[in-house]
C-alpha cells in the first residue's frame, strides 16, 4: 500500500477508531501510529486514528499535526485549550471517533498495538460469546514495585466491590463496541472506571492478556496523590452504578438508621428521667449532665440530614431522567405485517390489542 493511500479507504476493511489520550508525548507519538498502522495492514483494518492533545507544552501538537497532513483521512486531532484530564479527553476521542469498535491505547509506548486483534477476537465472540468491553491485562507489567502493589490492592477493591472482576482496570489498552459508549457519561477520573459503569448498564465485559514494556520516553503523569483520588472514585462509582437513580435507598437507609437510633435514645432518656423522680429514694436524673442526650441528638440531627439528602438526590435523579433513560435496551423484535394485511394504522392485529 502507498504512503498516500489512506488505511480508512481500504476496500472491505474493517473500521476501527483508535483514541490516544496525550500529555507531553511527542517522541512516540509517530511511532506508536507506524505500529498502528503495522497492525492495521496486516490484519485489513480500515483504521482511523484519533489524537486528543490535553494541553501539552512539549510540541506534541505540532507532531499530531504534521501526521495529519501525511496521513489524511487516517489521522484526526483535537487540542484542548488545557489540560482538562484524561476523562475529558478520552470523551472527545469518543466524540470524534467513527467506528463501531472503539479502542483506547495510552501515548507511552509501554502498550502493544499488535495486541489489537486480540482485544477484538474477544468482543467478536468466543467459547464464552460475544463481548461489548474488552480491557487489557498486563500480566507481566514493566513498572516500579511503588506503582505496581498499589495498583494490585486496587484492582482488588474494585473487582471486590463492583462485581466487575478484572485483573488491571487501570490499563489504558481497551477495545468497545461504540453503543456500550454512549451510554457511558465520563467526567472527572473516572476513564479507569469505564468497565464498570458500562457493565452497571448491562453489557458485558472481560479482560485479554497483553504484553506490556518499560517506559523509554518521557515521565509517568501519575504520582501518590492518585491512590487517593483512586479510592475516592471507586466510592463514587459504587454509589453511582449502586443506588445513582434510587438514592434515597442508601442514604434514606441511613438517615432512618440515625434517626430511630437517636430518638430511641431519647424516649431511654426520658424514660430513665420520670421514673427517678416518681420512685422515692432514686437519684434524679440530670440530663444536661448525660452525654447520651448529645449523642442521640446528634444522631437525630444527623439522621434528619441523611433524609433530606436523599430526597434532594431523587428530585434530581427525577429530573435527569426526563432527558435520559434509565435503563439499557439490547436489542428490538418487530414484526412486519404480511402484505396485504392491514397495518397497525388502519386497524390491524396490533391496534386492536391495543384496544383490548
Amino acid at each position: 500500500m502507498s504512503e498516500t493511500m489512506t488505511l480508512r479507504q481500504r476496500p472491505g476493511g474493517r473500521p476501527i477508531s483508535v483514541v490516544v489520550p496525550v500529555y507531553n508525548e511527542h517522541a512516540t507519538l509517530a511511532e506508536l501510529y507506524r505500529r498502528l498502522a503495522e497492525t492495521a495492514d496486516e490484519h485489513r483494518y480500515s483504521l482511523q486514528v484519533v489524537f486528543v492533545d490535553d494541553g501539552s507544552t512539549d510540541g506534541s501538537w505540532q507532531v499530531i499535526k504534521g501526521l495529519v497532513e501525511r496521513h489524511a483521512g487516517t489521522v484526526e486531532g483535537v487540542r484542548f485549550r488545557r489540560n482538562f484530564g484524561k476523562a475529558d479527553a478520552l470523551s472527545a476521542g469518543f466524540s470524534a471517533a467513527t467506528a463501531p469498535v472503539i479502542v483506547t491505547i495510552d501515548a507511552d509506548l509501554q502498550d502493544d498495538p499488535h495486541e489489537l486483534p486480540n482485544l477484538i477476537a474477544k468482543l467478536d465472540g468466543g467459547p464464552e460469546g460475544a463481548f461489548d468491553v474488552v480491557s487489557g491485562w498486563k500480566v507481566d507489567r514493566q513498572d516500579p514495585w511503588h506503582k505496581r502493589w498499589p495498583s494490585l490492592v486496587f484492582n482488588a477493591l474494585v473487582s471486590r466491590l463492583t462485581g466487575v472482576r478484572l485483573h488491571d482496570h487501570n490499563c489504558g489498552l481497551k477495545a468497545y463496541r461504540r453503543e456500550a459508549l454512549e451510554e457511558v457519561r465520563l467526567y472527572g477520573e473516572l476513564h479507569r472506571f469505564i468497565p464498570v459503569l458500562a457493565a452497571a448498564r448491562g453489557y458485558r465485559a472481560t479482560e485479554a492478556p497483553v504484553r506490556h514494556f518499560p517506559r523509554e520516553h518521557g515521565v509517568s503523569k501519575y504520582g501518590v496523590s492518585r491512590i487517593v483520588k483512586g479510592l475516592l472514585d471507586l466510592i463514587t462509582v459504587k454509589f453511582l452504578t449502586g443506588y445513582g437513580e434510587r438514592p434515597q435507598h442508601v442514604l434514606g437507609g441511613l438517615g432512618l438508621l440515625g434517626f430511630a437510633l437517636g430518638a430511641g435514645g431519647l424516649v431511654y432518656l426520658a424514660v430513665r428521667w420520670v421514673v427517678s423522680r416518681a420512685v422515692p429514694g432514686l437519684e434524679p436524673v440530670h440530663l444536661h449532665e448525660t452525654a447520651a442526650l448529645f449523642y442521640s441528638l446528634a444522631l437525630c440531627t444527623v439522621g434528619s440530614q441523611f433524609l433530606v439528602v436523599g430526597l434532594l438526590g431523587a428530585m434530581i435523579a427525577s429530573l435527569q431522567q426526563r432527558h435520559a433513560a434509565g435503563y439499557s435496551i439490547a436489542e428490538r423484535a418487530v414484526a412486519t405485517p404480511p402484505s396485504g394485511d392491514p397495518s397497525p394504522a388502519s386497524g390491524g392485529a396490533a391496534a386492536s390489542r391495543n384496544a383490548s
